[in-house]
């Protein structure tokens, strides 16, 4: 089943869906209906129906479903959602920035963000493998940028139609609202007896996703040849600068890398594809030589501490500061990261505002300089 209601830049991927049903590739139904909110109260009675459901949107439109994320997270619908990153309002604008995403970062739905066309599609195919399966059950956002990945035109590696079915599977989920043999209730009245349970289970469903993540990488490996890993590192297993980044921008990044490399500066760039839940530890783990990061936050943050993703780095670096000291007490010979690590926020592209080769070049050139004493730098501002 496909709930959708039309939403730039997102409406291509129901147009699309609509083509392959009356073409008969596909046995669904596409529920057109009157708003956003109901795309998603849809979607949750079709998932807890005994249908695979899939639904896409972006910016206003995730909003106005915000109470519905909460509801299929808690009502364990494993959801697929195209989420095409782009600017919340207002004022209006319909470019990429990742204000809607990170709107629904605490929802309990697994993110994955997507630097590519290729992303977007192996994301798609493993998030369904992840979501639907029995130890996770939680809907699933496949994030991709606005115009800059949805309306590009790419090259991309595909698998024939029966190879993914046969990955993927039936789908499955135990609950099944038109089973009347087997009569259930969802979403009833969860007093103060049973909640806090209820949303751990959920915390612990999300921790599931991550060992899950990694079964269904190397299931998927197997098939396609291609290694999907929580974070893409690229130069930084020996380097001492880094920027942290998600979506297409990394491939930006990816490229003054290069430069720099054959000017002989050890740089590298870290790109981030699983956001929820958010992969600490391999974060740690590539971060170990690591002096200098600059983590990019392609969102307005009002909390005046930093952006989404800096607060989840600096938690993480938090972590392996706390893990050296204990290191230190039992006395082992282990490298312990440099604790006196900097990390630098820089705001950018809000609004679909360009960012180039230029400007990553600055920024790689204002983090090497250490001049700068700013938590939070905005890059591109006029």
């Amino acid at each position: 089943m496909f709930p959708s209601f039309p939403i730039t830049p997102s409406t291509e991927i129901p147009e699309y869906f609509s083509k392959y049903i009356a073409d008969g590739k596909i046995i669904s139904n596409l529920i057109l209906v009157e708003s956003e909110h109901s795309a998603m109260s849809a979607a949750i009675g079709s998932s807890l129906s005994s249908a695979r459901t899939a639904t896409a949107t972006s910016s206003n439109g995730l909003a106005y479903m915000w109470e519905m994320l909460h509801i299929a997270a808690s009502m364990r619908a494993p959801i697929i959602m195209e989420l095409v990153c782009r600017s919340i309002s207002g004022p209006l604008n319909i470019h990429n920035d990742h204000s809607d995403a990170m709107g629904m970062k605490d929802t309990g739905w697994i993110m994955l963000f997507s630097k590519n066309n290729q992303d977007v599609y192996d994301n798609t195919i493993i998030g369904t493998m992840i979501a639907e399966n029995s130890n996770v059950l939680l809907p699933i956002a496949i994030c991709q940028d606005g115009f800059i990945t949805s309306h590009s035109i790419e090259n991309i590696e595909i698998l024939e139609d029966d190879e993914v079915t046969k990955l993927v599977g039936k789908y499955n989920n135990k609950v099944n609202l038109l089973d009347k043999e087997n009569p259930v209730t969802v979403g009833p009245l969860d007093l103060p007896t049973h909640l806090f349970e209820h949303k751990r289970l959920q915390v612990e469903a999300l921790a599931n996703a991550k060992k899950i993540f990694k079964e269904t990488s190397e299931k998927y490996e197997k098939i396609s040849g291609r290694k999907i890993n929580m974070i893409d590192t690229y130069m930084v297993e020996d380097a001492d600068t880094v920027i942290i980044a998600i979506g297409s921008t990394a491939e930006t990044i990816e490229e003054v890398v290069d430069r720099r490399r054959k000017n002989g500066e050890k740089v590298g760039v870290i790109a981030i594809r699983m956001f929820r839940p958010f992969p600490e530890e391999e974060i740690i783990s590539a971060l170990r030589n690591v002096k200098n990061i600059a983590v990019m936050d392609k969102v307005m943050d009002y909390s005046l501490n930093g952006g989404p993703l800096y607060k989840e780095i600096i938690s993480a670096i938090y972590g392996m500061k706390e893990k050296n000291k204990d290191r230190d007490k039992e006395k082992e010979k282990k490298k312990d990261v440099d604790k006196n690590i900097i990390v630098s926020n820089y705001i950018y592209g809000i609004g679909g505002r360009d960012i180039g080769v230029d400007d990553i070049e600055g920024i790689f050139d204002d983090i090497l300089d250490n001049s700068n004493n700013e938590k939070i730098r905005y890059v591109g501002l006029k």
